[in-house]
């Protein structure tokens, strides 16, 4: 029992700070708080699982694109066609691939709102229902599951646990290639493709 009080003292202080900015966040706005939004457990573990599930966008994206699965993807697409949709300014139109890639993001959006706010039957939705209780942050704050976490795999709290910190890095990292593709001028993938040395487009390895 020692050797896990350190553990748990360490992270006192951040389940406090996270449970005072929930309080706050409660009082001054008591409707959305009441169904998940805020600085809730909840609502960050979904902010996680949507940063994770863009990452895997953005690599899919990067596979088609190095493979030529995206056809005519230089082309760009022409007012007549498609009308204002086409345009980005300055007369100029976006290419085929352009269009392919937000229509499939969009798609994809539609899908991970539905996820997030529809009734789940196996899983958990984005917003508390009536009457439930949102997670107490200190549990998984001081749970003592060590550096290796056991039964990190499949439906269970350890996994989410393991998610937890890959969430928090999927968050981190997709922020710091958005900064980093508008100081550099470059697009998201060719900061990405850079960031793996290349496997991505240049030498893809997939």
């Amino acid at each position: 029992m020692a050797g896990r009080a350190p553990s748990v003292v360490a992270v006192a202080p951040a389940a406090a700070g996270f449970e005072k900015g929930m309080s706050q966040f409660a009082a001054d706005y008591p409707w959305l708080a009441k169904y998940g939004f805020g600085p809730t457990v909840k609502a960050e573990r979904w902010n996680g699982r949507h940063a994770m599930f863009g990452w895997a966008a953005i690599l899919a994206t990067g596979v088609a694109k190095a493979h030529g699965w995206i056809p005519d993807g230089s082309t760009a697409l022409t007012y007549a066609d498609w009308g204002g949709l086409a345009q980005q300014g300055f007369n100029t139109y976006i290419s085929n691939e352009r269009a392919i890639i937000m229509i499939a993001h969009v798609h994809a959006l539609a899908v991970s709102a539905a996820a997030a706010f529809g009734p789940q039957v196996l899983g958990d939705s984005l917003t508390l229902l009536d009457g439930e209780e949102d997670e107490a942050p200190e549990l998984r704050l001081s749970e003592p599951y060590g550096l290796f976490v056991n039964g990190a795999f499949g439906l269970s709290p350890a996994a989410e646990m393991a998610n937890g910190a890959r969430s928090r890095l999927a968050m981190l990292g997709i922020i710091a290639v958005v900064i980093t593709s508008a100081i550099s001028g470059k697009d998201i993938l060719e900061v990405v493709d850079i960031g793996t040395g290349g496997n991505l487009l240049t030498h893809p390895m997939f």
